[in-house]
């Protein structure tokens, strides 16, 4: 038995369509549908695929962000994790831990199997689906960037075989070229000289086109159409050979985006409020600001006076959202108002002092798609972003089908997440799962009828601090919870 992982960056559930997406579709027909499926907080890309890798949330694994400061070191420095160079770097002078717990491909490696990885991502995602890839001899292929590329002959092969690497696209551009790239890369190299246990073919798009166009722009579906033609490609060859040999496709997307609104400043509004902010840690800087769409301080001084005081500024403000801090208890945050950041899973060392939402609601963007919020970046309003706790940032993709997966055509409705895929592959190769992943195996579509649904239960938190007040959603399914949702006024 082989998996094969198809994601597809960004990709909002309901915008899979037959008009739109016919080869999803014609997936989904063929195997079962992931519902009520969800990512982890924050909503960033480069928090979630190492979710998908570990089979464990943002506090076990710690990429705590696409950007953090890491505090390990004196003086702290500012880690963008869309270096891939730069991830190497750490892990080696970490002695291997850049991710605090192991890795899907760590775990095959160690029990004798292979992952390889195809992605047109940015180098820092790439690596992060396999970023010990080079110590095991696996493959790691990128679409654009050759220097998070591994091995260097299979590399070379593919070049020779599919064309060489595309050049890096502009941001504005839909990237058609890189997708097709990956696509051909696996089918006509990876598949048939390696046949790996597992397989990563990571569409970078449309998350890409949704940033600069807009979610539900022409040029974004577009880019849709165009990576589900590519996929159309995949799934005749599995209909036609991949099947037949055993593999199991599931096809994900890591996040969803909703719509900025209106453009905000936290910069200048803690500048005013007496502070020395800046966005990258120095000796005149008193809170580090991270740049992104997930509120992210780091306090020079993180006392908890210096926190609350902080907590209070930002929760006057019409633009704040759900705000967390360390645990004071098993719900509140040491700042009045906040709520414990263990209950949204970003309890790791390297975790803001303050994390925060930019406030979300479901208005309705001109392209009618439900889910508008203020932002913060330097883009006009009406285009896609994510990272927050909106219920459209948080749902995500999820089909599976194959051998393993009775139910053709069918709905699971049972809440699950990106930590399950991990559990679920292990359970099929019969490989043990670590202690440390916090996802399930997905039991209702592995083993439909034989056994009772498994059990849900929400549960809700909130606190507040005079006008304000937020409310955190989450669903449990046995010992793994889901958010559902996060909402401040």
């Amino acid at each position: 038995m082989r998996f094969l992982i198809v994601s597809f960056d960004g990709l909002r559930p309901d915008l899979v369509a037959p008009d739109l997406t016919p080869n999803l579709c014609r997936l989904q027909a063929q195997g079962i549908t992931l519902s009520n499926h969800r990512t982890v907080y924050p909503s960033e890309t480069r928090s979630a695929f190492p979710s998908l890798v570990t089979g464990s949330t943002t506090s076990r694994h710690g990429m705590v962000g696409n950007i953090y400061v890491d505090r390990s070191v004196t003086p702290s420095r500012y880690i963008d994790t869309e270096d891939a160079v730069l991830l190497r770097k750490l892990d080696l002078e970490s002695g291997g831990r850049l991710m605090s717990t192991q890795t899907l491909g760590e775990i095959l490696a160690s029990a004798g199997r292979s992952l390889a990885v195809l992605a047109t991502n940015s180098p820092g995602t790439t690596r992060f689906f396999h970023h010990k890839a080079e110590d095991f001899g696996h493959v790691r292929l990128s679409g654009h960037f050759r220097e998070v590329c591994t091995p260097d002959d299979l590399l070379a092969e593919a070049e020779e075989l599919v064309g060489p690497l595309p050049p890096k696209p502009l941001s504005t551009k839909p990237d058609k070229a890189g997708q097709d790239w990956i696509t051909s890369a696996f089918l006509d190299v990876i598949w048939p000289k390696c046949r790996p246990d597992v397989t990563v073919l990571s569409y970078g798009e449309p998350d890409v086109s949704s940033h600069f166009h807009g979610t539900g722009a022409e040029a974004t579906r577009t880019i849709i159409a165009h990576c589900d033609r590519q996929f159309g490609r995949v799934l005749d060859w599995w209909e036609a050979e991949g099947r037949a040999e055993g593999v199991q496709i599931i096809a994900i997307s890591d996040h969803g985006h909703i719509t900025g609104h209106t453009q905000v400043s936290v910069v200048e509004r803690l500048r005013d409020a007496g502070c020395r902010p800046g966005t990258a840690p120095a000796p005149d800087v008193d809170v580090v600001v991270v740049p992104g769409q997930v509120g992210a301080l780091y306090l020079a001084d993180p006392s908890d006076e210096r926190i609350a005081r902080i907590v209070a500024t930002i929760t006057g403000e019409p633009w704040c959202g759900p705000v967390f801090t360390r645990a004071k208890n098993d719900i509140e945050g040491i700042a009045l108002g906040s709520l414990g950041s263990h209950l949204v899973f970003i309890d790791h060392v390297r975790a803001p002092d303050v994390s925060f939402c930019f406030r979300a609601n479901d208005s309705v963007d001109p392209f009618g798609l439900v889910g508008g919020t203020f932002y913060e970046n330097n883009r006009r309003a009406g285009l896609g972003v994510h990272g927050g706790l909106h219920p459209r940032e948080l749902v995500a993709l999820g089909v599976v089908a194959g051998s393993a997966f009775p139910g053709q055509g069918s709905v699971s409705v049972v809440p699950s997440g990106i930590c399950d895929f991990a559990p679920t592959i292990l359970h099929l190769l019969e490989i043990k799962q670590p202690e440390s992943m916090t996802g399930r195996v997905l039991t209702e579509v592995v083993e439909p009828g034989q056994k009772a649904a498994p059990e849900s239960r929400s549960e809700a938190f909130d606190v507040g601090l005079g006008r304000f007040r937020q409310v955190l959603r989450r669903v449990r399914v046995g010992a793994s919870t889901y958010i559902e949702s996060g909402t401040a006024e």
